[in-house]
């Protein structure tokens, strides 16, 4: 599917992207603008209150160094004076420090320096009470010289008395100019954050663009909803697996194929479906393509696609019916070919019975129609004395006419006795049909060709035993051959093979009981199914407790009757 379906309308709306990438990268420029700009302001916005402080401590300490005992008595010693030793000596300390002013008053008020020589001797503009008092003063405050950071502290004579005050003023401008001067670096700070921020961002939008193959939003959720409807509306079993081999995805269909349940979805594969082929095909175990495995009753056929990040997708298809459809032509080939030969033979019979008719040898053309008939009747009579299912009944005679034409002698084993009371007998069926047809395949050809099959019942369970004179099967096979695709035969009509042993295993398992394979009597294999609980209750008018006393000991179902045939 493609990412972007083609011919799509785009709605277009004005100032706003529609592409994921251009969407992301204005909603990440736009962050990082903003983020920038708040880091920006409160960064400033301390840095003022920051140096306001900053100016008023230096005025404090200048204060402090101002009000010396030295200075104490020059006061006391002097009067104000533009030329005393008071203005003097702040004019020093001023000049030195760089301070806006340094006034010196007693404890009335009175200055006794000033920058401005013409205030010597008037009061201060503001309130020197608290300085007066003993106490340290930090501020910000206008006074005669403008606004300025202030700091205050008492003036003490040697022995502690306060007998003034020493005021000393940073000029408020020239914190703003650093403020001010600050601002410039901080905002060339904050650009080159921006633009790493806007670079990241755009890398980020890019790499984002090429993941989305450039989609826009609405794209992507009209993909999601057409991956959801196809997923689900697909008749074809989709199951993804992480590269930890955890489930991340499993449509209905497989759901359905595998009987699992959406609960299963995070968990590990070997956990949810056990161990098996169907999980070796899967977990990517086994490789190749359209690999056969069987879930339960089904038949499925597996691919399996690894996917980028170490996980891998897998389809499943149902090839049940499928597989049915190709055993029941194989089969009906079988049955066209010996319904052929059949033909054949009674053309033949009917030739030889029309010369006895034109000899006059009535008497020997009775006696030849006589043994030809009671043939086909004794060998349907034997089966049904033994067999009372009307279907297996049906499908042991059928076999029967296959296995004379192949030259094959099938019979029944002089133990058998199947009432009709079968709680499933085309699953019966199934079975005896796929061992029968395995024997018949393996006996053919060989020396003295023949395959017995034997149906008992032990209470309510079935036991069968159909066993060959083939080549048998060597032991370390015997296993094998119940695994799914292992199979020694050429492939037939539908193309698959390897199914019918493993199907009859499943059926035996899901019942309670067991196949097996070991070697007979005749040197060929034998195969035993255990079908426990797979007979009904006697019913009390129920026919099937007559005994096959009377029934023939050989049980010879396809006898070497005499035959003409033709190649």
């Amino acid at each position: 599917m493609s990412p972007v379906p083609t011919g799509r309308a785009r709605r277009r709306r004005f100032g706003w992207p529609q592409r994921v990438f251009s969407q992301v990268l204005l909603m990440q420029l736009t962050i990082v603008t903003g983020v920038t700009a708040l880091a920006t302001g409160l960064f400033l916005a301390p840095l003022s209150a920051q140096l306001d402080d900053q100016a008023m401590r230096r005025a404090l300490a200048i204060a402090e160094t101002t009000a010396s005992p030295e200075l104490a008595e020059d006061l006391t010693g002097s009067r104000p004076a533009a030329d005393g030793p008071v203005q003097a000596e702040a004019e020093r300390i001023r000049q030195a420090t760089g301070a806006e002013y340094i006034v010196v008053m007693d404890h009335r008020g009175v200055r006794w320096s000033h920058t401005s020589p013409d205030r010597i001797g008037r009061t201060v503009s503001t309130d020197p009470s608290e300085a007066l008092a003993g106490e340290e003063v930090m501020e910000i405050d206008s006074g005669t010289l403008g606004r300025s950071a202030r700091g205050k502290v008492p003036l003490r004579e040697a022995d502690g008395t306060i007998v003034g005050a020493v005021s000393v003023g940073i000029e408020y401008d020239s914190v703003r100019a650093r403020l001010l001067a600050a601002i410039p670096g901080l905002i060339a700070y904050a650009g080159g954050a921006l633009a790493v921020g806007a670079l990241a961002a755009y890398l980020i939008s890019r790499r984002l663009q090429r993941q989305t193959h450039d989609l826009a939003f609405s794209d992507i959720s009209a993909l999601l909803a057409e991956r959801e409807a196809m997923l689900h509306g697909i008749r074809e079993g989709v199951v993804a697996l992480d590269a930890a081999g955890r489930i991340r995805l499993l449509n209905d269909e497989a759901q359905r194929l595998l009987g699992v349940g959406p609960e299963a979805i995070g968990r590990p594969l070997d956990e949810v479906l056990g161990e098996g082929r169907t999980s070796d095909v899967l977990a990517g175990r086994v490789h190749g393509d359209d690999l056969l495995t069987v879930r339960g009753s089904r038949v499925l056929v597996a691919n399996r696609m690894p996917t980028d990040d170490g996980g891998a997708v897998a389809t499943l298809r149902d090839r049940t019916e499928l597989e049915q459809l190709g055993r029941e032509l194989d089969s009906t080939r079988g049955l066209i070919d010996a319904l052929r030969a059949q033909d054949h033979e009674h053309a033949n019979r009917l030739h030889t019975l029309l010369g006895l008719l034109e000899l006059e040898m009535h008497q020997e053309a009775a006696e030849f129609v006589t043994e030809v008939v009671g043939v086909h009747r004794t060998t349907a009579e034997q089966v049904t004395e033994r067999i009372h299912d009307p279907l297996l009944a049906a499908l042991l005679v059928g076999k029967a006419t296959v296995a004379a034409e192949r030259g094959v002698s099938l019979r029944i084993a002089p133990a058998t006795l199947l009432p009709d009371r079968l709680v499933d007998p085309r699953g019966l069926v199934t079975v005896v049909g796929n061992l029968v047809d395995n024997a018949l395949d393996a006996a053919a050809g060989t020396q003295d060709p023949r395959v017995e099959v034997e149906l008992h019942t032990e209470g309510h369970t079935v036991v069968l035993r159909v066993s060959d004179s083939g080549p048998g099967v060597p032991a370390e096979q015997r296993e094998l051959i119940f695994t799914e695709g292992w199979t020694t035969k050429e492939l037939p009509a539908h193309g698959k093979r390897g199914l019918g042993l493993p199907l009859v295993r499943r059926f035996a398992e899901r019942q309670g009981g067991s196949a097996a394979v070991r070697t007979s009597a005749a040197g060929g294999a034998e195969f035993s199914v255990v079908l426990p609980d797979a007979l009904a209750e006697r019913g009390p008018n129920d026919p099937d407790a007559a005994s096959a006393a009377g029934a023939d000991a050989g049980g010879a179902v396809a006898p070497g009757a005499p035959a003409v045939r033709q190649a």
